[in-house]
């Protein structure tokens, strides 16, 4: 792997020398004078390594190393100096230098110093990593929303992760019911053991049960080896089956028995296999339907149902939609390399106004979209794809029957605000109402933000 050193000294013989070295060895090399010279090259960040020298004009090696240390805690500063100056360079090392060498440099030896640095590091780099992703969705952050549905959604998660009880995730395709099974693992007891998801949809009836129970050596044609099935990976952590609802009858009697006994054979064998695994299902399909149509079994309903967690689809919920396009701008704008402020009035009220017939997922491929076909700061109502464009009509609001008169107003009253960019006078005005009525009704209905 390529690495970034930054090299410091003050002496252009040895500072070209040491980075010609470094480069031979596959990694970047960043050459500087002094001491300020290198400050600006870590203040441009992915530095991974630090060679310096301790005596140097303008800033010397002590300071550069306090410097780099409280700007990247944990980066490795490997110290040069000369042998009038180890005492300095071992109190170096006390404030948190790697290591150091003494001039000349034993280039053989600062190289093996230099890849056990490294390693060191990239380890360190990964275990951050982890961390930061398991905080991120120990903390709700991948999942995007303030309405109540989803608040109401949290709340559950909370509660349910504390307990081992089996839970179904219902909701339309695309609602994220997956990343729902995320937080309720992430956040359980179980965080650090495994989270195996399968989704059962993919795979034929003999597949899907080889690969949630395993199957031993010669069990059919193909199977050369034992092979552990997706329950055993699961021991002790939580197993999520994605698309149960399209389960076979016979996969299902298997499922109704590990979920009752915890016990299983694989597939071919006679060995019962006793597994601790915390299961949460998932489906778009309406359950109690196929109940009745005798394409599910009644008991493994109310076996996987121990709590229901129902994500609503997004036309349901559209306060979150001004949330995603950020978290989706901001996602996709970057790698596009495009500084992208938002979308203009336009692109807003066609956004608001759709249906979503493919929730959250159908909208982050709408601004994926969108992002590469923005031509300047703002996402226009052009950039967006062809149906959207062509169901947009921005002098209605679409409106579900069955709901609230309350729900309209709130519905109007956030629609002409996203027409009018935000400018509650001119919202007023169009509405027809006080600016006071239309402040007060703003908070009533959460339309702040």
């Amino acid at each position: 792997m390529k690495y970034n050193i930054l090299v410091v000294d003050d002496e252009k013989n040895i500072r070209e020398g040491l980075a010609k070295l470094l480069e031979m060895e596959g990694h970047r090399s960043f050459p500087a004078a002094d001491g300020r010279e290198a400050l600006q090259v870590l203040e441009r960040g992915d530095v991974d390594l630090v060679v310096t020298d301790l005596k140097m004009p303008n800033l010397p090696g002590e300071e550069l190393l306090r410097r780099a240390q409280a700007g990247s805690p944990g980066l490795p500063v490997i110290i040069l100096t000369g042998h009038g100056t180890i005492e300095s360079a071992v109190q170096a090392m006390k404030e948190g230098a790697y290591d150091y060498l003494t001039k000349p440099v034993d280039m053989g030896r600062l190289t093996l110093l230099v890849a056990r640095a490294l390693s060191e590091w990239e380890v360190k780099r990964q275990y951050r990593e982890a961390l930061q992703e398991l905080q991120k969705r120990s903390q709700f952050s991948n999942i995007i929303g303030k309405s109540d549905a989803m608040r109401r959604i949290f709340e559950v998660v909370q509660l349910v992760s504390a307990s081992k009880a089996s839970v179904l995730i219902t909701g339309d395709s695309g609602s994220g019911k997956e990343m729902i099974a995320d937080a309720i693992h992430y956040n359980s007891e179980r965080k650090d053991k495994p989270l195996i998801k399968v989704h059962c949809a993919a795979l034929s009836e003999s597949l899907l049960e080889s690969e949630l129970f395993g199957h031993e050596r010669g069990s059919f044609t193909g199977a050369v080896a034992r092979k552990r099935g997706r329950f055993e990976l699961a021991h002790r952590g939580t197993i999520f089956l994605d698309e149960i609802g399209e389960v076979s009858t016979g996969v299902q009697i298997k499922l109704l028995r590990v979920l009752q006994d915890k016990i299983f054979e694989r597939v071919g064998g006679e060995e019962s296999i006793e597994v601790d695994c915390r299961v949460i299902a998932a489906t778009n399909r309406d359950l109690k339907e196929a109940i009745r149509q005798g394409q599910f079994r009644e008991d493994l309903y109310y076996r996987l149902n121990v709590v229901n967690i129902h994500l609503p689809p997004l036309r349901e919920r559209k306060e979150d939609i001004p949330l995603l396009i950020s978290s989706f701008l901001t996602e996709f704008a970057q790698p596009a390399g495009k500084r992208i402020e938002g979308l203009d009035a336009k692109a807003r009220t066609a956004l608001y106004n759709y249906s979503w017939p493919g929730n959250v997922r159908e909208l982050r491929n709408c601004l994926e979209s969108a992002v590469v076909m923005c031509r300047s700061s703002l996402i226009s109502l052009e950039d967006l794809p062809p149906h959207i464009r062509t169901d947009a009509d921005m002098n209605y609001v679409k409106l579900s029957l069955g709901g609230s008169l309350a729900e309209a107003e709130r519905q109007i009253i956030r629609a002409e605000l996203l027409a009018q960019s935000g400018n509650k006078t001119r919202a007023a005005e169009v509405l027809g109402i006080g600016r006071k009525t239309l402040h007060r009704k703003i908070q009533e209905y959460g339309l702040e933000g």
